[in-house]
């Protein structure tokens, strides 16, 4: 063993031992139990930082731990590929976007290799590979014969800079959640998957996941936003057209005072072709987005159509406005205005002078100020006619049921959550499986045909995507007549790969099927571990992708992940690290001047898992010093030759102490690595049981020394998930047989726990004054003899009179005296 403590060769030693023995590839054993931990795949940007290495190490110290508790671990590592950065790079580079990515997640693999991550790199892959996506293709054929994928002209969230179209959920404060520019709104051809068809089964599943973060389980609910409401028609004046609107407050009914269209609604577009007016509005809204976080915020506009509506309870006729608050993509693109009791709906008729007619009172019988916004609330009706005095919930069934007679409306469950548009008019993605034929309309391509392949050698600047400019790729036959047809140009959003990577993860060798029967034995993924960031748009996805790959006859589970581990930043100076504020650390600098292990510790004892880390470049070197310590403790140790176990009928009272010490720690960092993943608190406790160890080294006798390697021994096995290296190097210099990785976790002894005698605190009118120890069973009166009889007790009772000895039964003596 060396003198000193030398990370980048016991770093070295250490990878070797694990390529060499293949130690993390693993195989599928009958009737072993099974542990599927699973940390989010990178974006092969080219360097790691310091988020991947938290994110990576929590996984990495889970997996090891629970390999150590006799698990057949699976812990995999692959590429999410795809994406716009690769194409902004092959701008900036002049090289193509395949190029910059492969040779990205070269350099990327030597780092993660280099921080000793235990993967099984035999089940690799990235998502640009066709051997990957050709699955999801095929997937794509069957939700397409089956309804699920469809293609329609939809209004979409359009990126000028990134000339993509945007989900909702990439739409951030108006702007494009990559290139940061104001996105506007377009009507253009686009495929979509049904995931509205599992919307309700998506959301009653949230209260199966109990080992997921309620925080993510209510954004997602939020996201999916289910209501209970009524459909009705509102008659358009003079016209054979009826404007249908969604409501979850009918009780509001009597208060509409207006009716508000999307400008692509097709009133609207019918009324722009005579009106330049109209036309003109329309072109001027198409340039917002259409994400709803958006039109809340963005200023409210509108025009008069000149249309009439008639409400159907009171005949009324009521004025038709175009707006642009309302989105077609939300319902039918028409709205019943209700300014009193909601506050969209206040604002825009305070900005246009519209009557505001209050028909719900509070409650509790006062008056609600709509002069200064609008009252939301529920409460009682009034100004409704015959509906007046009764509670809000009452007029819901009771105006309820007077439409759905009438058969004017009906009761209907709705969602928030809209289909998801999965074609992006970008280059570097997967290619949609779908051939255009001017007969016979749109054709999947043949499995035998599959993958479309993309091509990598492409010229790319940027100015759209080049597949649209290749006509040899492009042009082929149809399927179904032979006839020329063309390919389709869009490729996939990203977020198709990364729904169903896990699942390949389990049988990423297999290239007759998506999946095999290993997806089977490994899946669900027990311990998933990524940012919050990802709540709604991957892990919803995800979720979505797992059910339709079980109802294809791919999987048995119902939900991908059983527990979900949400990560928190990594923040310098109080803020997020980024290049733009010049505030990042280079994990490979840290590597290179401390090793991998001081990262490792330095990122797991900085904070919980869940909260955010602050960096600091002093807990850094203590890390560092720490690890030197336990090196010297062990090295000091050893020069004296290895030690028997010990023989706890030979033990003196300061030897039990250390060795309860030791089984003290076992059973904390067990609990706090292994339950409650509060590695930090976990770490905690080694550093103090290394302390003991240090103050109570006793190289004179043999059951000292005995007491010593077992306090070692535990240290050793405590960190081994947290820092592999060192510990793997240790675990042989204590002449321990195997290698560290293999080793069973430690189980604390019960009677090596067990205490003789009890410290007690001793206080003298309510104040600390004493430390007493006596028998675990001693008699109340030996327990105030022992208290009174302590010197710095004695010295504040003297001359005075003891009125009382209060003992709490194994916490303290207080002793009252004046």
């Amino acid at each position: 063993m060396d003198e000193q403590y030398k990370p980048a060769e016991v770093e070295q030693r250490a990878q070797r031992f694990w390529e060499d023995s293949q130690t993390f590839r693993v195989e599928e054993t009958p009737g072993r139990e099974t542990y599927y931990c699973l940390s989010m795949f990178p974006y092969p940007s080219g360097r790691l930082h310091m988020g991947h290495v938290r994110n990576y190490t929590i996984g990495d110290v889970i997996s090891r731990y629970q390999r150590m508790q006799g698990r057949n671990v699976l812990q995999p590592m692959g590429w999410d590929a795809f994406g716009l950065p690769a194409e902004n790079a092959a701008m900036q580079n002049r090289v193509p976007p395949a190029r910059w990515t492969r040779e990205n997640i070269t350099h990327m693999r030597d780092q993660l290799r280099q921080l000793g991550f235990g993967y099984d790199w035999s089940r690799e892959f990235a998502t640009c590979d066709p051997e990957y996506y050709r699955w999801e293709q095929w997937l794509f054929t069957r939700l397409y014969r089956k309804g699920l994928a469809y293609r329609k002209t939809a209004t979409v969230n359009w990126d000028p800079v990134d000339q993509t179209v945007l989900a909702n959920e990439q739409v951030v404060d108006g702007k494009g959640w990559r290139s940061g520019t104001t996105v506007e709104r377009r009507e253009i051809p686009q495929w979509f998957l049904r995931i509205t068809d599992y919307a309700e089964e998506l959301l009653e599943a949230l209260d199966r996941l109990p080992g997921w973060p309620e925080q993510v389980r209510t954004m997602q609910r939020n996201w999916i936003g289910r209501s209970e409401g009524v459909e009705l028609d509102f008659r358009v004046k003079g016209r054979d057209q009826a404007l249908t609107v969604y409501t979850t407050r009918p009780d509001t009914l009597y208060g509409v005072t207006y009716m508000g269209l999307a400008p692509e609604h097709p009133v609207t577009r019918e009324l722009a072709d005579d009106e330049p007016r109209i036309a003109a509005f329309i072109e001027d809204c198409s340039r917002a987005g259409v994400a709803e976080a958006t039109v809340a915020t963005m200023e409210k506009k509108g025009l008069d159509t000149g249309l009439k509506a008639v409400h159907p309870l009171t005949g009324e006729e009521i004025p038709v406005w175009v707006a642009n608050f309302v989105l077609m993509s939300y319902g039918s693109g028409a709205v019943m205005a209700v300014p009193a009791h909601d506050q969209r709906d206040w604002e825009f008729a305070t900005r246009f002078g519209l009557p505001i007619r209050p028909v719900i009172a509070p409650s509790d019988g006062s008056e609600a100020d709509i002069g200064k916004g609008a009252f939301t609330d529920k409460g009682v009706l009034v100004n409704s006619g015959e509906h007046s005095g009764l509670t809000s919930d009452q007029a819901f069934d009771a105006i309820a049921d007077w439409l759905e007679g009438e058969g004017l409306g009906r009761r209907l469950t709705n969602y928030r959550l809209r289909d998801w548009g999965v074609s992006r008019q970008r280059y570097w993605g997967a290619p949609i499986p779908i051939i255009n034929c001017p007969d016979c309309g749109q054709v999947p391509v043949p499995d035998q045909d599959l993958p479309v392949v993309l091509p990598e050698d492409v010229d790319f600047d940027g100015a759209g995507s080049p597949l649209k400019r290749m006509p040899e790729w492009y042009r082929t036959h149809c399927p179904d007549c032979g006839g020329d047809a063309e390919r389709e140009t869009d490729t996939f959003d990203t977020f198709m790969e990364s729904s169903w990577y896990f699942a390949r993860f389990t049988c990423a060798d297999c290239s007759d099927a998506m999946l095999d029967g290993r997806a089977g034995y490994w899946l669900p993924v027990n311990q998933y571990i990524g940012g919050i960031e990802h709540a709604i748009l991957h892990l919803l996805y995800a979720r979505f992708f797992h059910k339709v790959m079980r109802d294809e006859g791919l999987l048995a589970s119902d939900e991908p992940f059983v527990n979900l581990l949400t990560q928190g930043m990594v923040l310098k100076d109080g803020a997020k690290m980024s290049k733009s504020k010049g505030n990042t650390v280079d994990p490979q600098t840290l590597v290179e001047r401390y090793g991998a292990d001081t990262v490792r510790l330095f990122t797991m004892f900085a904070a919980p898992p869940d909260q955010s880390l602050e960096w600091s470049d002093s807990a850094v070197e203590g890390a560092y010093r720490f690890l030197k310590r336990l090196w010297a403790l062990a090295r000091g140790h050893l020069r004296h030759g290895l030690a028997s176990p010990p023989d706890p009928e030979k033990l003196n009272e300061a030897q039990r102490t250390v060795r309860r010490k030791t089984h003290e720690t076992i059973q904390k960092a067990g609990d706090d690595i292994g339950r409650r993943h509060t590695f930090n608190t976990g770490i905690a406790a080694v550093m103090e049981l290394v302390n003991t160890l240090y103050k109570a080294a006793d190289d004179d006798s043999a059951q000292g020394r005995a007491v010593l390697q077992e306090g070692l021994e535990a240290a050793v096995l405590l960190l081994a998930p947290i820092v592999p290296h060192v510990t793997h190097e240790l675990w042989q210099a204590l002449g321990r047989d195997g290698a560290v990785v293999d080793a069973p976790w430690p189980v604390a002894d019960p009677e090596a726990m067990a205490q003789d005698k009890l410290e007690l605190v001793v206080q003298v009118n309510g104040k600390l004054r004493g430390h007493i120890r006596v028998p675990v069973d001693a008699a109340r009166d030996h327990v105030e003899a022992s208290a009174l009889a302590e010197p710095n007790v004695q010295r504040f009772v003297n001359g005075k009179q003891v009125r009382k000895v209060i003992v709490v039964p194994g916490k303290l003596v207080n002793v009252v005296a004046n």
